[in-house]
């Protein structure tokens, strides 16, 4: 066998597709959705996929209990701009990714509101997905908005893995870090994640706004010196006078399920690979560190397999998830996927019957609305008639820009899950 059927890039999409489809909450939400209480459901979330989840619920809600039932849930989540839909009972609000915005300060401010005055007969649902960090930006007493937006885009561009910055976002917040679930009490919270960190860390993901933290703001302070971030003098303040404070008591009842990650995503592609003849390797969800230097390592197994037959024989595909990090240098139109596939070709060369397809599971890699993109073995011949550089394009964190100009950006819009990249390397022999 040479190539899959019908191309390699046909492949590839039908791998991200799958992968994207085994995450969606119509896919794997309902079997972990409670029972109305004798209460109130209040429904509470945040998240580049909460949009599509209160949907879910919603139709599960009125399949399996009905009119009724439907007319007693009530709720509100928090999205990204352009990502709502039209729900029946929840109400759905946006806010901006992943520089923080007043929308988001005033859309957590009223998730809060929704916490005060339940009851034990009551019971919330809380829907979390990634992005939810960037969404609920509600500073700590003391704070103002603008710290955490400063702040934010300080560490967005300093290499810090998804876990460091997500450490100092709860330490900086009135929400996060379990504060969302503690206001919730005595109400017991049911809160069903869709994981976009490797580790699927509940803390971590949209920094846990209804689990417990069992980071400190010590950690958080060690992160912001580790990377030399230039942080307000209110913002250490607040860290060292809150690094001997106690721990959020979170409401008896509290239970936190994991309802897909990347690991659902990745199996499902490796079944789509199987069935068409090619062989899955799935070399782990949780990969970090900079997107370019991974590009590199995923660039040198492929060609180990490519001319050895080592791990494993063409026609095979790698498979890999997790979340790299950008040191950004340049002012160009980045995306951790593609400097992680611009890195990957550019280490790899024009090798034939290798091409590989790195992309976001929510349909949207760094600040463009482009998903990701393909690389073939004539990607560098193909620059070079168009007169693009490729070393200069991921010198200047520009991979969007040259990966369009060959046509071959990955665009499927919101995808309405996020369990974070995805990437396929795909070796025919």
């Amino acid at each position: 066998m040479t190539s899959p059927t019908p191309s390699p890039r046909l492949f590839l999409e039908s791998l991200f597709h799958a992968a994207v489809e085994a995450a969606l909450p119509e896919q794997c939400l309902p079997p972990h959705l409670p029972e109305p209480g004798p209460g109130r459901t209040v429904v509470l979330g945040a998240g580049k996929a909460a949009a599509r989840m209160a949907t879910v619920l919603e139709q599960h809600w009125l399949e399996k209990h009905g009119a009724e039932a439907l007319a007693r849930l009530e709720g509100l989540v928090v999205t990204r701009h352009g990502q709502a839909l039209p729900t029946r009972r929840i109400e759905v609000l946006e806010a901006a990714h992943p520089v923080p915005d007043a929308a988001g300060e005033q859309a957590a401010r009223r998730l809060l509101a929704l916490a005060e005055g339940l009851t034990a007969d009551d019971r919330v649902i809380a829907l979390i997905s990634g992005g939810g960090s960037s969404l609920l930006p509600l500073p700590a007493p003391g704070l103002s908005l603008d710290d955490k937006q400063t702040l934010g885009r300080a560490l967005l561009r300093s290499g810090a893995t998804i876990g460091e910055i997500n450490t100092v976002r709860r330490h900086l917040s009135a929400i996060k870090g379990g504060r969302l679930a503690a206001a919730c009490a005595p109400a017991p919270v049911r809160t069903l994640l869709l994981s976009d960190v490797p580790g699927d860390a509940p803390h971590d993901i949209a920094s846990g706004p209804t689990v417990a933290d069992p980071t400190s703001a010590a950690d958080a302070l060690a992160i912001l010196r580790r990377y030399a971030i230039d942080a307000p003098a209110r913002v250490i303040a607040h860290l060292e006078k809150q690094s001997d404070a106690p721990g959020i008591t979170l409401p008896d009842g509290n239970e936190v399920r994991l309802v897909a990650s990347g690991q659902t995503a990745l199996e499902a592609a490796a079944e789509v690979a199987r069935a068409a003849g090619v062989t899955p390797m799935i070399l782990g969800d949780g990969l970090e560190g900079e997107a370019r230097e991974l590009g590199r390592v995923l660039a040198g197994i492929a060609a180990q397999v490519r001319r050895h037959g080592q791990p494993l024989a063409p026609p095979c595909v790698l498979l890999s998830g997790g979340e790299t990090t950008v040191t950004v240098r340049g002012d160009g139109v980045g995306g951790r996927n593609v400097e992680g596939l611009l890195g990957f070709g550019l280490a790899l060369g024009p090798l034939d019957g290798v091409h590989a397809l790195f992309a976001d599971t929510d349909g949207v890699d760094g600040g463009a609305e482009i998903a990701g993109a393909l690389w073939t073995p004539d990607s560098l011949s193909r620059a070079a008639t168009l007169g693009l550089d490729a070393r200069a394009a991921l010198d200047g964190n520009d991979a969007h820009s040259f990966f369009q100009a060959l046509d071959d950006s990955l665009i499927s819009g919101p995808t309405g899950t996020n369990v974070n990249d995805f990437r396929a390397v795909l070796i025919t022999g």
